[in-house]
């Protein structure tokens, strides 16, 4: 890290405040910098991430925190830092141009561009020094510096054909009939991609969709087709027994690095929770088993215990990482769990799958590394039979050592908390607990949703009724884009349908 600061020090932004002292000249994204870029006539290198991102804290502690990559990019590039969550505008035409480039995408996305935004070349996480079949930061910026000092005409007649590819790609993307052949198509699609092992749509990395959950339960309730709300229960079933669902704190981390949604990144965001709330209180409603039930409020507690502000909005995320390493907060080895367990440490080591050596492989090493993620692999109703318990006696035996566990865990080092208030996100969550509100006759969760829902009356409109995207330290910023105008009407849908105020 410089002693000194980098253009980034007056942003708003968690993330981008995250990498003000870096060595590497960052700017903002913005006219001046862009103009800057076109009378320097450099190329830009534009990175873009977000605060709670594990493989962006590691690229920033490998390389845009050293000095000598710092230097390369500086005399190379025009570097930019861009937060995905307050761009998510920025951020979705790059990222579309990753995954054509690439076949995929991810954060940190890192981007080379012309002075005129054009993009040449993009990747994710790059290592800062390469190895064989993969580059490193290092080998990107000394190839950039050749072939821009070399093949400059080249490079610019590559952006712009990609460009007209991808702006015509887009255009075709627009083009849509919807209707019930359309509607059946995706069930069928969705159904021949379906995990029958572990639920979901892919093999791995694994990511919680609730959009998929949604129609599958309402492709259910219109044709009365008992496979597509099985498919989604059994999903929601098994995300909440993995280790992607917090056993003790509760809530959802954002994907599962595996096939099992046993091994997740272990960043929390505030829409994963919104969505998924909506999910379990259909799959409820569709099922009437209380289970799901119970699942929708275990997170949406999670919400008011950890995201809720005081003045009404919800913050954006928890970090993947404390003290520098991923999970070091959610993870257990077997000598805590005796310590904290006493009297009931073969029982909680059977119900959540503690091992000695450790319950899941190390990332990187591939080995057993003597920590454990909490998860079921038994359900509730097997698991009372197995201790000839009744549900509710487990429930509340689980419940007792849960407490235990958790007054243990809030002692170590809590991730960071990026408090940055999105319109978009908050407007989601106003639904989740505004339909929890009306399908559970929880006045609580209401008075939550109403709370929220003023906050954005009085501090992300302006004076003319138009929507500001983002608010932190008391001020309000950055256009509304569209979803944040669906979400806020979605969200005044859900609290006219719980209150009837107009």
């Amino acid at each position: 890290m410089s002693n000194q600061p980098n253009n980034l020090i007056n942003e708003l932004s968690p993330y981008l405040l995250q990498h003000a002292y870096n060595p590497v000249d960052w700017h903002p994204w913005n006219d001046d910098t862009i103009k800057k870029a076109k009378e320097l006539n450099k190329p830009i290198f534009l990175s873009i991430g977000y605060s709670a991102c594990h493989w962006c804290h590691v690229m920033d502690r490998e390389s845009f925190s050293d000095p000598e990559v710092a230097q390369m990019m500086n005399d190379t590039f025009i570097n930019i830092k861009v937060d995905r969550e307050e761009r998510p505008d920025i951020d979705q035409i790059y990222m579309t141009v990753c995954q054509v480039m690439n076949g995929s995408g991810g954060w940190p996305l890192n981007v080379l561009l012309t002075p005129e935004l054009k993009p040449f070349f993009s990747g994710t996480y790059f290592p800062k020094e390469g190895a064989p079949n993969r580059e490193g930061i290092k080998d990107v910026i000394k190839r950039t510096q050749e072939v821009w000092s070399k093949h400059y005409n080249a490079i610019l007649d590559s952006a712009d054909q990609f460009t007209d590819q991808i702006n015509f790609e887009r255009a075709l993307g627009n083009i849509h009939n919807i209707n019930e052949v359309l509607i059946k198509k995706c069930f069928y699609e969705l159904a021949g991609s379906f995990d029958n092992l572990w639920g979901g749509f892919t093999k791995k990395p694994k990511f919680p969709i609730p959009q998929y959950y949604y129609f599958l339960i309402k492709f259910y309730m219109e044709y009365n087709n008992k496979e597509a709300l099985d498919m989604a229960l059994f999903t929601l079933r098994k995300m909440r027994m993995g280790g992607i669902f917090d056993q003790i704190g509760k809530g959802f981390h954002r994907y599962s690095t595996d096939q099992e949604w046993l091994v997740p990144h272990f960043e929390k965001m505030l829409y994963d929770q919104a969505l998924l709330t909506i999910a379990y209180i259909e799959a409820y409603q569709a099922s009437q088993d209380k289970y799901y039930a119970e699942i929708a409020i275990e997170t949406l507690d999670y919400v008011k215990n950890n995201l809720l502000d005081s003045n009404g909005s919800f913050y954006s995320a928890e970090d993947a990482e404390s003290e520098g390493v991923e999970g070091k907060f959610y993870l257990w080895d077997i000598n805590e769990i005796r310590k904290v367990a006493i009297g009931d440490v073969e029982f909680i080591t059977d119900v959540f799958n503690i091992k000695e050596k450790g319950n899941y492989k190390d990332e990187y090493t591939g080995e057993f590394n003597g920590k454990n993620i909490l998860h079921l692999t038994e359900n509730y109703e097997d698991l009372a039979k197995k201790y000839d318990l009744s549900i509710d006696e487990l429930k509340a035996k689980l419940n007792s050592i849960i407490d235990k566990l958790n007054i243990a865990r809030e002692l170590r080092v809590k991730p960071h908390k990026d408090d940055k208030v999105l319109t978009d996100w908050n407007a989601m969550m106003i639904s989740a607990y505004a339909k929890a509100g009306t399908v559970f006759q929880n006045d609580d969760y209401t008075l939550i949703a109403k709370n929220a829902y003023q906050f954005i009356k009085n501090n992300l409109f302006d004076n003319k009724g138009n929507l500001y995207h983002r608010y932190r330290n008391g001020i309000s910023g950055i256009n509304g884009m569209i979803d944040d105008y669906a979400y806020t009407i979605m969200a005044a849908i859900e609290l006219f349908l719980n209150t009837s105020d107009p």
